[in-house]
């Protein structure tokens, strides 16, 4: 197959793949609906078309499944973009979302506030709030940390795993104080994270920050691919090394705070989605940012799917991530995947 032709086709199977799994997800659950009656009755929603004749399955779509599944979009998203643009930047096959305790930060913030709302019932947009706003202030210290160091790069790795070793501490403190019958399976379900408690309010919370940081991080991927080069390279370009890297570890700090805020913590994507996207895409950041994003949705589409439908109960998200993503890392290392050139 010509290369031109095999390109425009791996393209399409990119941009179509997510949106069949989008329709697939809507038509899983304890109450299957069928794909024709799904298409119907987005298709009425924004067309009004008139034709739904089934009331059930339309709340069943618009106020059940569709604000999960579009929070899985946006956290698949955001960990495999993440994940791919950090090692580019730290040229560091093993970096992800988590490197600079962005995860850690996050996590303290949301069990510091379910400890907080005892008694007063658990205020989830305070949950929200408090995740957010510490995983930005972890961001904060760890640029504090490695603000005057020559080698910003291997600091800033360095100053992220103190930081979150610090916030893992205290999320153990917190465990250690909780009341064991009530506070503590919460502090446990949200750390080990889940889409079941994402609304419509909760996902129009983080879109202001989300969309511009992602767009950031698209508007700049050829200067994402001079950066990985190394810092002498790049300076060779005439780029401003310093300046850029702050924006782009900003961008893609601020998405996964904003995920972790909104799903809890959920380790893999962010590290094996970057591999199999470079196994298709190359080091080359215009496709690798893309076809990660494809890839993340996708990814976390299925396995929420997974989730909510092989059990009766539900299985945390972040649970199935590590299961499926250990032994598939695994595989990458056997198969010398694993590497940065």
């Amino acid at each position: 197959m010509d290369k031109k032709v095999g390109n425009i086709t791996l393209g399409v199977v990119l941009i179509l793949l997510p949106v069949v799994l989008f329709i697939a997800s809507l038509m899983l659950g304890p109450y299957p609906i069928g794909p024709f009656d799904v298409v119907k009755i987005v298709l009425d929603n924004f067309l009004g078309t008139g034709y739904v004749d089934n009331p059930l399955a339309e709340n069943m779509i618009w106020k059940v499944r569709m604000p999960r599944i579009l929070g899985a979009v946006l956290v698949g998203a955001a960990l495999s973009v993440a994940g791919a643009v950090f090692q580019g930047l730290f040229r560091n096959p093993l970096a992800s979302p988590y490197t600079l305790g962005v995860s850690n930060g996050a996590g303290f913030g949301a069990a510091l506030a379910i400890l907080l709302s005892s008694g007063a019932g658990l205020n989830v947009f305070f949950v929200q709030l408090s995740a957010l706003a510490f995983g930005l202030i972890s961001i904060g210290i760890t640029f504090l940390l490695a603000a005057k160091a020559r080698r910003s790069t291997v600091t800033l790795v360095l100053s992220g795993m103190l930081v979150g070793a610090l916030f893992s501490s205290l999320v153990a403190l917190i465990k250690y104080v909780a009341d064991p019958y009530e506070q503590l399976p919460q502090i446990v379900f949200w750390l080990m994270g889940t889409l079941s408690g994402v609304t419509y309010e909760k996902l129009a919370m983080i879109l202001p920050l989300y969309l511009p940081a992602m767009t950031v991080i698209f508007l700049m991927r050829w200067r994402i691919n001079i950066l990985s080069m190394g810092d002498q390279e790049a300076r060779s370009y005439g780029v401003d090394v310093k300046k850029n890297r702050t924006v782009v570890i900003l961008a893609c700090s601020v998405l996964t705070a904003l995920v972790v805020s909104l799903a809890g913590v959920i380790g893999w994507v962010g590290i094996v989605i970057p591999h199999l996207a470079r196994i298709i895409a190359g080091h080359d950041f215009r496709k690798l940012v893309p076809v990660s994003l494809s890839l993340g949705i996708c990814y976390v589409l299925l396995i929420d799917d997974i989730c909510r439908n092989v059990t009766a109960a539900e299985i945390p998200l972040g649970v199935v991530t590590g299961i499926i993503g250990t032994p598939v890392f695994i595989y990458f290392i056997y198969k010398g995947k694993v590497r940065w050139e």
